[in-house]
């Protein structure tokens, strides 16, 4: 890696940090009163070897003004973000899941969890001990919120400040490879949500020495973007991916939020990012999944032989919100360009965007692009993940929102979607826990983030008063974060416990039943019919195998006439003796071919 601290084969430590706006640079060791002075080696690099150091020596790099930071390709924070780097060697763990073959994509059954609240202690040597849970739910793969440390010790993970330093506060990085090493020996792929899109707006000290990071020629929701178009920038951002995928053994990356990356550059970086990723991938597939606002299909894009190029699916906010709207009635913000639109619904599911191309009211413009040509598993389908539960006010969970009946039925169309489904941790019990937003910025940042908080929903009328916006929970009280701790106990009892059968015994039909069809659903493989408020849609194979949905995802009976042909392989409510649809009544069949 040609950022930060390596720890050399001969022994001793390489230091290099991009400072191109400063003249001169020094290393900072803890323990020594004055620093060593760094060499200029061009284009903005400073270098140092340092014969006499190794693994866990503690660092910063001095400005020239006297200002110590720490290093921003860290590999660990063990003091937080403000305090020095530690030297770590991504040799020294031995590495025990050598038989691991990794994912085929067409299994995948994600698993959404934050480490700090996944379990009461937070680590990620309490999380490894609960692996077990997700197998014998029928999880296939673990995805991980965002490890680059943060401020404090609470928070979501996405105002990260070193993308290459394991969050302090979950573990020191062998544990962080401890859990993905057990998950691999439980036959569970791990795929970890990075940012490429910001910084934080605490603990990131780039600007005092590498200015030129950013550029005011583009604008992002946190400030300046990021600059991509510089070489130095752009490598920043791959070789964290090849970080994360090489020395962690990782499965695949998320990539938050890539509509907000901004790069006039003749190769966006994304696909230069996605096509480093897929030169190393060897005896294992490497999984490289998008949010991306704009549905962009092109970047969803199958080689002949139905290998992604660049990227393996989306997550598809779109198939959330018309399961959102249908369960709750909610019709407020962009809610309410999927209200009564069951054609939207239709599409969603059997095309994977509801919106390719049309105007969105709600954006005042054309959102997204064709892509019923796409297979299903290019799109990752989901009822609730960390935004859209946690950037509710009060975080919410859907079971606090809609009926016991509708969520499971919103549930039952997506679980067996041809679509790869992910649940958000704690879903497959339905915990009353809420999951809100939460952080630990200094006292600089509080009360900005406080009152930014709750004047964004300032603009719903639910919160127009102002006794009503006081009632949103402090982002910055540890309380806060607290109550947003699955409570595991609950899992065993009564009507929670009786949700987690359910859960197993749909992922096992899906395992069963779905799961063999999907290498043999291409491109323009669903069709869709819709009656009033329900859908009827069907997956036909290439040796036309047909996969039938229907469903009435309403309070009221549906007039949807349901075949008897095929094998019914799960139905959540009543079918009528005229074959229409009570409500809230999801039935899936197969009908093999011949």
């Amino acid at each position: 890696m040609p950022f930060g601290a390596e720890v050399l084969a001969g022994g001793g430590v390489r230091f290099a940090v991009w400072a191109p706006s400063c003249a001169q640079m020094g290393l900072a060791v803890e323990g020594e009163e004055l620093p060593r002075a760094l060499q200029q080696r061009g284009d903005g690099w400073h270098e140092l070897v340092a014969d006499d150091l190794g693994p866990g020596a503690r660092y910063r790099f001095a400005l020239p003004d006297g200002t110590r930071v720490p290093d921003p390709a860290s590999r660990f924070q063990p003091d937080d973000v403000h305090g020095p780097s530690e030297v770590i060697d991504p040799c020294a763990y031995r590495w025990a899941d050598g038989a691991w073959r990794g994912l085929r994509w067409a299994e995948g059954v994600v698993y959404e969890l934050h480490v700090g609240a996944f379990t009461p202690e937070g680590t990620f040597a309490a999380a490894t001990g609960r692996l077990d849970h997700l197998v014998a739910l029928g999880v296939t793969a673990v995805e991980l919120m965002p490890l680059g440390a943060f401020p404090g010790r609470r928070g979501w993970g996405y105002d990260g400040v070193f993308p290459y330093a394991p969050e302090a506060s979950y573990g020191r990085p062998d544990d962080v490879k401890r859990f993905i090493e057990e998950a691999h020996a439980r036959r569970l792929a791990v795929i970890l949500d990075v940012v490429y899109n910001h910084f934080g707006p605490e603990g990131n000290y780039l600007s005092l020495y590498a200015p030129a990071f950013f550029t005011k020629r583009h604008t992002t929701p946190w400030g300046d973007a990021i600059d991509y178009g510089n070489a130095t920038v752009r490598a920043f951002a791959v070789e964290n991916a090849l970080y994360w995928v090489d020395e962690y053994h990782l499965d695949g990356l998320r990539l938050d939020a890539v509509h907000a990356i901004v790069d006039d550059s003749p190769v966006h970086v994304l696909d230069e990012l996605a096509a480093r990723v897929r030169a190393v991938e060897r005896e294992r597939p490497i999984h490289l999944i998008l949010e991306n606002e704009e549905n962009e299909a092109r970047r969803l894009v199958r080689d002949a032989d139905g290998r992604p190029r660049a990227y393996d699916a989306q997550w598809n906010d779109d198939v959330h919100h018309v399961l959102h709207v249908a369960a709750t009635g909610e019709r407020s913000g962009y809610y309410a360009d999927y209200t009564g639109r069951a054609d939207l619904l239709a599409r969603a599911l059997a095309e994977g965007f509801a919106f390719q191309g049309q105007i969105m009211p709600y954006r005042r413009r054309s959102r997204g692009e064709p892509s019923a040509w796409l297979p299903p598993d290019a799109f990752v389908a989901f009822a609730q993940n960390h935004d859209q539960v946690g950037n509710r006010a009060f975080g919410e969970r859907l079971d606090t929102l809609a009926p016991a009946e509708a969520v499971r039925a919103v549930a039952a169309t997506y679980l067996l979607l041809p679509q790869v489904p992910m649940l958000f941790m704690g879903e497959e019990w339905a915990t009353d826990r809420p999951f809100p937003f939460f952080c630990d910025f200094g006292p600089d940042l509080a009360d900005a983030v406080r009152d930014g908080r709750r004047n964004e929903f300032a603009r719903f009328p639910e919160f127009a008063d102002p006794q009503a916006r006081a009632r949103i929970p402090d982002p910055l009280a540890e309380a806060t974060f607290l109550s947003a701790k699955l409570d595991w106990e609950a899992a065993l009892e009564g009507e929670h416990a009786r949700r987690l059968a359910w859960y197993r015994a749909i992922l096992a039909v899906r395992r069963a039943h779905i799961v063999p069809l999907l290498p043999h659903l291409g491109g323009d493989a669903g069709c869709a019919v819709v009656h009033a408020v329900a859908v009827a849609v069907t997956w036909t194979t290439a040796d036309r195998t047909v996969l039938s949905l229907a469903a009435n995802l309403s309070a009221v009976r549906a007039a949807l006439p349901v075949p008897d042909d095929g094998v019914e392989l799960w139905c959540e409510g009543t079918v009528g003796r005229d074959g229409t649809l009570a409500p809230w009544t999801v039935r899936w069949t197969l009908q093999h071919a011949g």
